[in-house]
């Protein structure tokens, strides 16, 4: 097995888990608040904090950061490289308080006119005391987010990969025994309280997440002799090398984040569990998008950088073509597999039938651009590899456009069905439109047209079997747990049926 493929097996494995656990989270939560405006204002006040943490820690600044690292690492030697890590994290922490004190003085009107106008007053109010305590998380995920970022791009992806598996569990423990009304939930022998903070548990879960988010990571910095100095230097070649690249990408994730705020401020004014539909929805298309295009785009940014800083642009384009042709035989027929077998998976959230079948139909609505943001992780990151931020910048900035406008025609012909496919619009065109100049600059790059037959062929046995399986076997009636595992199980099925029709670009991930 290849560097590359051991790295995305121990991410996917990791992220695998992490899916698994956030489900939990997600069913324990659907279970304990419903489709309610509950957890709408949840939702919806994650929004800002959200925000600042894909702007200063892991989104923003860990992929401008990551490149200029492997260089220093290739070029210079750890011990400078620690050193620019010291002082980039310093600044991101300085940064990122600064920004959370504003939030907090100004969160009022953020709410009202930005986040949920569309929300009564006294959610408004609960969305307000719900994000000024989420900026405590993020605070801590400014130090968090880097540090992933300084592993990776010290070729170690372990400790990074176990780091949201940590969030998830602070975050069950915040709505097993902390939202939960006061008196004791039992676990086999052992009783344990619960505190009855209701709403506010959850975030309490979530800051305890945080904190073991960045726990988990710190033997990792220990193990590569990272040594803490209180240092800034914006006048330093490599902070503002890193800088360079980082004020484009913030204006980046700032296009890319604001889809969100604009997503729940038009779902808020559709109804109570519009907000929690749409959540849901996207939820569950992550799990294959990440699985299957975060893996790879991830432990491809530090070996497509490393091939830039060495001038080897002919293993950047063999590399990255063939990372393209994985994302295309995976997801496509991913696709049809978990849209054809959904509905039964579903049950597990514990919805009445009109919930479960707005969650089905928002979910069904994103897939149709897994492709697309399974390609988008990959081309975004081979012009950041490349030094090269201000391309992505205007993709993003053409994408937010295209969202709105989209949008708010959609959603007046299909309610907020339509923001779900606005969002499928919008991020395929930022990819194939990122694809198209890639390719432009490297002639051959996104040359996929000979898997193409076969990957429609593996989508079409395996929406056929999983169809198969789901309704022609005689099972009997079951509870909700157990028919969404067996549903789950017949995707599973699906999957390996399907395997041999793509097991060309399979090998090329083995080999990548």
């Amino acid at each position: 097995m290849s560097k590359v493929f051991r790295a995305s097996l121990i991410l996917a494995v990791f992220f695998a888990a992490d899916k698994a656990l956030g489900l939990i989270r997600q069913v324990l939560i659907a279970r304990q608040f419903g489709l309610t405006y509950n957890i709408d204002v949840f939702n919806a006040a994650n929004n800002i904090p959200d925000l600042l943490s894909a702007l200063i820690s892991g989104g923003a600044l860990g992929v401008a950061f990551i490149p200029v690292l492997s260089e220093y690492m290739e070029k210079k030697g750890h011990a400078q490289a620690w050193e620019l890590f010291a002082r980039i994290v310093n600044f991101a922490f300085l940064v990122t308080g600064a920004l959370a004190v504003v939030v907090v003085i100004f969160a009022d009107p953020i709410v009202r006119y930005v986040i949920a106008p569309g929300f009564p007053e006294p959610q408004k109010l609960l969305a307000i005391q719900l994000m000024r305590l989420d900026l405590i998380a993020i605070v801590i995920f400014s130090i968090s987010g880097l540090v992933m970022a300084g592993l990776q791009a010290n070729q170690h992806f372990l400790l990074p990969a176990m780091a949201p598996l940590f969030y998830n569990l602070g975050q069950i423990f915040g709505i097993m025994l902390l939202a939960p009304a006061v008196g004791g939930r039992t676990f086999g022998p052992l009783t344990l309280p619960t505190f009855g903070f209701g709403i506010h548990g959850l975030v309490y879960g979530v800051i305890i997440g945080a904190f073991l988010h960045l726990l988990i990571q710190v033997p990792g910095l220990i193990m590569f002799k990272f040594k803490w100095k209180p240092v800034i230097g914006l006048n330093d070649p490599g902070v503002r090398q890193v800088l360079a690249l980082l004020g484009p990408r913030v204006l980046t994730m700032l296009f890319i984040q604001s889809y969100f705020v604009a997503r729940d401020n038009l779902a808020s004014r559709m109804g109570e569990g519009s907000v929690s539909a749409l959540n849901y929805g996207w939820f569950i298309m992550q799990v294959p998008e990440t699985l299957i295009g975060t893996a790879i785009a991830i432990v491809l940014l530090p070996t497509l950088s490393e091939f830039v800083a060495r001038g080897d642009m002919e293993s950047f384009k063999n590399t990255l073509n063939k990372g393209i042709r994985v994302l295309v035989a995976l997801t496509i027929p991913v696709t049809v597999i978990v849209a054809v077998g959904l509905p039964q998976v579903v049950q597990v959230l514990g919805f009445d039938a009109a919930g479960t079948a707005r969650v089905v139909l928002a979910t069904r609505a994103y897939l149709l651009g897994l492709l697309g943001h399974s390609l988008l992780e990959i081309a975004s990151r081979s012009f950041y590899a490349r030094q090269d931020a201000r391309t992505p910048l205007l993709a993003a900035a053409v994408m937010l456009v295209l969202f709105m406008i989209c949008a708010i025609g959609y959603s007046s012909l299909w309610g907020f069905v339509g923001i779900a496919l606005a969002n499928v619009t919008a991020f395929t065109f930022e990819a194939l439109l990122l694809l198209y100049l890639l390719n432009r600059k490297i002639p051959g790059v996104v040359n996929v047209w000979d898997s193409i037959p076969r990957v429609l062929a593996a989508a079409l046995v395996g929406g056929v079997v999983v169809f198969g399986l789901q309704h022609w076997l005689p099972l009997p009636e079951m509870r909700r747990l157990i028919e969404s595992v067996v549903g789950a199980a017949t995707m599973g099925v699906a999957a390996l049926v399907m395997l041999p029709l793509i097991w060309r670009e399979v090998k090329l991930l083995i080999k990548l």
